[in-house]
């Protein structure tokens, strides 16, 4: 199993930039697909980004698209999420997501293994 911890959640006003990090416990974890979700008060968890495992693809929401962008640094084994002209509605607690297989990149089930989340608040 494959521990993931994010960092870089904070406070930021609306239209603010912030950049999120999924550090991986695995030294193989360059080969694993990983993707952000996020779950916001009250919402179930939603798919954000996602990016495979080597990098050569990634996938984005609707909501996303446009404002941001994930990448992975696998020599520090890293996935990020770049968040530009951030709104109130991105509001959540973010959570990295990998796995070493397929799977559909958007469902919750396509992931073994998860991080605990870091929590995002856009202010008007």
């Amino acid at each position: 199993q494959v521990q993931l911890v994010e960092s870089g959640g904070g406070l930021v006003q609306a239209g603010g930039s912030l950049r999120l990090s999924c550090a991986a416990s695995t030294r193989t974890f360059s080969s694993y697909r990983t993707a952000w979700f996020r779950q916001a008060p009250g919402k179930g968890r939603e798919f954000v980004a996602a990016i495979s495992g080597g990098g050569g693809s990634t996938w984005y929401a609707d909501s996303a698209k446009g404002r941001f962008t994930i990448s992975r640094d696998d020599a520090k084994r890293t996935v990020n999420l770049q968040m530009n002209s951030l709104k109130t509605e991105d509001t959540a607690v973010y959570y990295c997501a990998a796995h070493n297989g397929p799977g559909v990149v958007a469902q919750e089930n396509a992931y073994t293994d998860w991080g605990q989340g870091t929590r995002v608040t856009v202010s008007s």
